[in-house]
């Protein structure tokens, strides 16, 4: 029995259970490490040492979130949703309001893209951008499914095509490890074989939008508790504050490539120009980072979970009980690459760091099948890409459900994680597998 198999699958169907993925993902890493014949006492210690990993990413959300909970004090989100449902209009205006639906994706979409490629700033807008807009959503009816399908599609989908922000990491890492794994490729190669897989990913959003999620769902106007006293409204003076700290904490995230000096950039601002009066300030900003302390605990489990698996060397033995399988087939072949690039990621969270697990042990199976380099590339990309929507523990779905379940409305596991797996690696697995036979 493959441990990193078991392992996933045991905190798959945990998750699934409604189990928090905290404890999911500590019980699938305990249950792998003993099926990959590693002692209890080790198991534990390996996933103590793991959790480290993710240390920077947790404290990096918890400042995040305090500082979006902080600008919500200037009266900025306020003065988001009555712009909002000035374009919304009136009860009675249907087709309006069909048009103001549109607008708010379509917004929702370009700055989630954005994210990853102009202004590398990942997940960091969610908690600033989407719970202000919860009450605009309720007003539209839109399903908070497809908002979460939107914000993952652009959270993936760019850095997979595009050789630039995180795009150009993820490229660069692609090409690194495909070099050192014994084939030498040209960079520029890349984006052409990522574009089926793509279009895969635009496969899977419009048939969310124009299908899946398409009629309308009713949510209940909840207030969020801020832990102070409600913003009595927007002025002038308060919106340019906020929009003064926005860019501070863009600006330094982007000059010393750190979230948590963006964020304490963003809330010195706050601070010292009188937005965010003192003496509110420690519980406005403790109930920030209580918002996106989820995320935080997840991905620290997630970096012992990974590091667990790692330890088993079950992944290179996936891949060996594999080739069995093939015996020299090609499409059969591909097909499986794929499978366990989605297995690996669906655990770790991440496909930065499912790349150099897999590309040692693919390059050679794909030279060995006869694929060309850039159906090599292809497969590689494409199965590390794999599982990132869709897994509890990717930050491309903890995001959205960080700013869409402020209210508890919205499910992290089936409102977020089932929506993007169905939409998008359904379609990836597809149209990489298509596309590595004909490339």
């Amino acid at each position: 029995m493959n441990a990193v198999l078991i392992a996933v699958l045991v905190m798959l169907i945990l998750s699934l259970l409604r189990i928090n993925v905290v404890f999911s993902l500590a019980v699938g890493a305990l249950i792998g490490g003993l099926v990959g014949g590693i002692s209890l006492t080790d198991t534990v210690s390996i996933y103590t040492d793991g959790l480290g990993n993710s240390a920077s990413v947790a404290l990096s959300y918890a400042l995040l979130g305090g500082f979006a909970m902080a600008v919500s004090r200037t009266g900025l989100p306020d003065a988001v949703v009555q712009l909002a449902l000035k374009i919304v209009g009136k009860e009675g205006e249907t087709k309006k309001k069909s048009l103001s639906k549109v607008l708010i994706l379509l917004i929702i979409l370009i700055i989630s893209c954005f994210s990853q490629n102009v202004i590398p700033v990942h997940i960091a807008f969610i908690p600033l951008l989407i719970p202000p807009l919860l009450k605009v959503f309720n007003q539209l009816k839109i399903d908070r499914r497809l908002v979460a399908t939107v914000i993952t599609f652009g959270l993936v989908t760019p850095y997979m095509y595009l050789p630039a922000g995180f795009g150009k990491i993820y490229h660069d890492i692609l090409f690194t490890n495909i070099k050192e794994s014994g084939l030498t490729i040209d960079k520029g190669d890349i984006t052409a074989a990522m574009a089926l897989p793509a279009l895969g990913m635009i496969a899977g959003l419009l048939f969310a939008v124009f299908i899946s999620y398409r009629k309308p769902r009713r949510y209940e106007d909840i207030d969020i508790d801020q832990g102070a006293e409600e913003s009595t409204g927007y002025t002038t003076r308060g919106i340019i504050i906020a929009l003064v700290a926005i860019v501070a904490a863009l600006t330094v995230q982007l000059l010393v490539d750190s979230m948590i000096f963006g964020a304490l950039a963003g809330i010195v601002v706050l601070y010292f120009s009188g937005a965010l009066k003192w003496s509110e300030a420690d519980p406005v900003l403790t109930n920030g980072m209580r918002m996106m302390a989820f995320i935080g605990f997840v991905m620290l489990s997630a970096s012992g979970f990974a590091k667990v698996l790692q330890e088993t060397g079950d992944v290179e033995a996936l891949v060996k009980d594999s080739v069995a399988l093939i015996g020299g087939n090609q499409m059969l072949g591909a097909f499986l690459m794929l499978v366990i690039g989605l297995l690996v990621t669906m655990g770790i969270g991440s496909s930065f760091s499912t790349i150099p697990i897999i590309a040692t042990i693919f390059v050679p199976l794909c030279l060995e099948l006869g694929m060309s380099p850039i159906a090599t590339i292809c497969i590689v990309g494409t199965a590390g890409a794999l599982g990132d929507a869709g897994s509890p523990a990717s930050d491309s779905t903890l995001g959205p459900t960080s700013g869409l379940a402020v209210d508890r409305q919205h499910d992290h596991i089936w409102d977020t994680c089932v929506p993007t797996f169905l939409h998008y690696n359904i379609p990836l697995i597809i149209f990489g597998w298509i596309a590595s036979v004909i490339l």
